[in-house]
């Protein structure tokens, strides 16, 4: 939800031990150095109040104990990309660095600019999330592991007890693998099990990436339409031409989403034989000599419009559906 600030404003910047305040009273603006903890939270809640605006970057796991703490305790809280703020500041030709001076930074724009108001996910997503990391770990040390027993086997001489230790981590990882991913796959299906159903109808989706999509869309329950998840899968095309001036050619973004674009491309390839939509759209694209790998990028944005509407419907898949919007002939 995005909304102007009706609040008084704090700005917050978040490091592994402190967090830099800045806020302003009447016209006079102050700064404010507390411990990134619950005591220095409480003192913060203390100097500030807690009927505020928070407004800090996303710092991985730095601001993520205190943008709870500030929410439980009824303030607003807007979560930036680092991103953001950098530009607006650099916007505003701003010199030097400090946290004093990026807290103040954060000020400026929550009073002049509107944000989204930070929300907190529900329990059961930030256990699937976490489960995630792990999962993506132990594949990590199993690529590792598998990259290590290959190499050792073409040496001309090599330790049997060597081999050995590889072979049985390498058999303990696939065990935690499949342990890990099955606890994923049921909670996700305890909480989404209407939502899994209606994926898995989709041609081309299985059980996995449909839990994988739910996650990573949180449900699909913070997009308005379809053009935003595909922006979060960083599977918009870019263009970068000035003039006559052109740059390479149209790529993806690439911007956040790695997990689900690998998922989403390994499920193109079943899709564009299996999905009759997904198998038109591939054929005339290539036909017109596009590439392969882009035409199984646009059976990807086209996996996603179909999750999508399937979800947000609550219509399973149907191969001849044509939508009331369409044209009549």
């Amino acid at each position: 939800m995005v909304t102007a600030s009706l609040l008084p404003v704090v700005g917050l910047d978040v490091s592994k031990a402190t967090l830099a305040v800045c806020y302003q009273v009447n016209e006079l603006v102050k700064h404010l150095e507390v411990s990134n903890t619950k005591a220095g939270f409480q003192q913060l809640v203390k100097a500030c109040g807690a009927h505020c605006r928070f407004v800090m970057e996303a710092t991985g796991t730095y601001n993520l104990a205190l943008a709870y703490y500030l929410h439980e305790q009824g303030g607003e809280v807007a979560v930036l990309n680092p991103l953001v703020i950098k530009r607006f500041i650099q916007m505003h030709l701003s010199k030097g660095k400090s946290d004093r001076k990026d807290a103040q930074w954060l000020l400026r724009y929550g009073q002049q600019q509107l944000v989204n108001v930070w929300q907190p996910d529900e329990t059961v997503l930030v256990e699937c999330r976490q489960l995630e990391q792990v999962n993506e770990q132990l594949l990590k040390q199993k690529t590792m592991v598998s990259n290590s027993l290959e190499a050792l086997q073409r040496q001309p001489v090599s330790s049997k007890q060597a081999l050995k230790r590889l072979q049985q981590m390498r058999k303990t990882l696939t065990q935690q693998i499949a342990l890990v991913e099955a606890e994923l796959l049921t909670l996700l299906e305890q909480r989404f099990a209407a939502q899994m159903t209606l994926l898995c109808s989709i041609p081309g989706i299985g059980r996995k990436t449909a839990g994988m999509l739910l996650l990573f869309a949180s449900g699909f329950t913070h997009f308005d339409n379809y053009r935003q998840l595909i922006a979060l899968a960083g599977l918009s095309p870019r263009e970068h031409t000035s003039g006559t001036s052109i740059r390479g050619k149209v790529r993806i973004t690439k911007m956040g989403g790695g997990l689900i674009r690998g998922k989403l491309f390994l499920c193109s390839f079943s899709a564009k034989k299996m999905n009759a939509a997904c198998a038109a759209l591939f054929d005339r694209l290539v036909a017109q000599g596009k590439n392969k790998k882009l035409a199984l990028i646009a059976v990807c944005n086209k996996l996603l419009k179909q999750a999508f509407a399937i979800v947000k419907s609550g219509v399973p898949y149907q191969a001849d559906f044509c939508s009331k919007l369409a044209p009549t002939p």
